[in-house]
């Protein structure tokens, strides 16, 4: 009995060490208006070596309209949100995935903030890629 539960931790560390490999970094951080706003985020250096991206809200709400991931060849990639689009705070949208044969040079990201003017001036998200 005691080696099954020393088996069972075991694999939940090393499961847990796994998955720390394939944390989420920030890649830039923006503040968004209570009106339609493009923001272009450049990637730089190991940024381009990401496989997903996605966006998290780390104050107010934001309402997603759409994301470019623009590649070195010049060749755009457009990318709708799941569902609504509307990513409140602390929340993050579904992960977007990148060409695997294509090195991504920035990501466009169109949106707006949405809510109480008065209580949070701004919305602010972040990119996180891995």
């Amino acid at each position: 009995m005691k080696t099954k539960i020393l088996f069972v931790f075991t694999l939940c560390l090393s499961l847990q060490m796994l998955a720390q490999n394939n944390d989420w970094k920030v890649l830039g951080k923006k503040d968004v208006t209570y009106k339609h706003e493009e923001d272009v985020v450049n990637l730089r250096g190991s940024e381009k070596d990401i496989k997903k991206f996605k966006i998290r809200c780390t104050q107010g709400t934001l309402k997603l309209k759409k994301v470019v991931v623009v590649y070195k060849d010049k060749s755009r990639d457009e990318k709708k949100p799941k569902g609504t689009g509307i990513i409140n705070k602390n929340m993050s949208s579904f992960a977007f995935s990148i060409d695997k044969n294509k090195t991504p040079e920035k990501i466009e990201l169109s949106y707006e903030a949405i809510g109480n003017m008065v209580l949070t001036k701004r919305a602010k998200i972040e990119l996180l890629g891995r």
